[in-house]
């Protein structure tokens, strides 16, 4: 499971072991948000960009079909943009991509809105990629605003997006700004649902045996409390007691990322992100996914 299963399973080795029972207990990361910390990539990730990518393409095909089209797709991912980052960098049609670990603004001269203007201007369409959790900087600030499990209760910052988007060019915006603030064609797509129902591809069919084996073989040798994942592309046993206490994030300091900006275009919009400190990472991916490892209480 994700982050939530491994606390979880912490918890239960600590109390299995306060009894002295003999059972063992390990975790298997199987997250697509690939926010499992540590790690280099969990089960599920690689089929979730897929189908994401299947829902930008749609979106292209749709804002190609309209005049000045906008398409705006929310993918999954709370505190971490992976599914987000990645399928944008396997599309290659984004021309802007909004990620937890990066903070935004939407209005003045560095916006997003006037962004989008700009690339309306210039092609006639603009694809917009949104992760669940960006912008999501004042959620979850008191105890009202978090759910039974203590996670922040999210916006629905793709619709938000969506109507701010629909104030900002529209007929009356056209006649007091000209044309560049005129009407467009919104085109929003979720596919929360289709993103996470997919059956597993090849790579990721292959990478859940190999995690099965190692937790079963760890488990025979004796061992318990602990999780099992490649770490730099090596596969190790992880106490529990680091992965439950930690998340993955984007590293916006990566090349990666970097290669992100260069393919959108994108500024930086005048925020500040949750990770745009070099040295708030405890732990770095040395692989091609562009993660860091970072305390949950950050």
């Amino acid at each position: 499971g994700g982050d939530g299963t491994m606390r979880g399973a912490s918890l239960i080795a600590e109390e299995a072991r306060r009894r002295q029972l003999k059972m063992s207990v390990v975790g298997i990361p199987k997250t697509v948000d690939n926010d499992i910390p540590i790690i280099d990539k969990s089960f599920g990730f690689e089929t979730a960009v897929e189908a994401a990518q299947d829902a930008i393409n749609s979106a292209v095909t749709e804002t190609q079909s309209f005049p000045r089209g906008v398409g705006i797709v929310q993918l999954m991912g709370r505190l971490s943009g992976f599914i987000a980052m990645h399928a944008t960098l396997g599309s290659r049609d984004v021309d802007c991509v909004l990620i937890p670990e990066v903070a935004f603004t939407l209005n003045g001269d560095d916006g997003l809105l006037e962004f989008l203007a700009d690339k309306l201007e210039e092609s006639d369409k603009v694809i917009l990629v949104v992760a669940e959790g960006a912008g999501q900087f004042d959620a979850g600030d008191d105890d009202s605003e978090r759910d039974a499990s203590g996670n922040k209760i999210l916006k629905d910052i793709g619709v938000t997006i969506k109507e701010e988007v629909a104030s900002y060019f529209n007929a009356d915006a056209a006649k007091a700004h000209g044309p560049r603030r005129g009407p467009v064609n919104i085109k929003y797509i979720d596919p929360t649902y289709m993103v996470r129902s997919v059956a597993s591809n090849a790579a990721d069919n292959i990478y859940c045996t190999t995690l099965a084996h190692s937790a079963v073989h760890g488990a025979f040798a004796g061992l318990s409390n602990f999780c099992v994942g490649p770490i730099n592309s090596r596969h190790t046993y992880i106490p529990l007691s680091l992965v439950a206490q930690r998340t993955n994030v984007v590293d916006v300091t990566s090349s990666m990322w970097g290669d992100v900006l260069f393919s959108t275009g994108q500024p930086a919009f005048g925020g500040l992100g949750a990770n745009d400190d070099p040295d708030i990472c405890d732990v770095y991916s040395d692989t091609t996914y562009g993660g860091c490892t970072v305390d949950i209480g950050r």
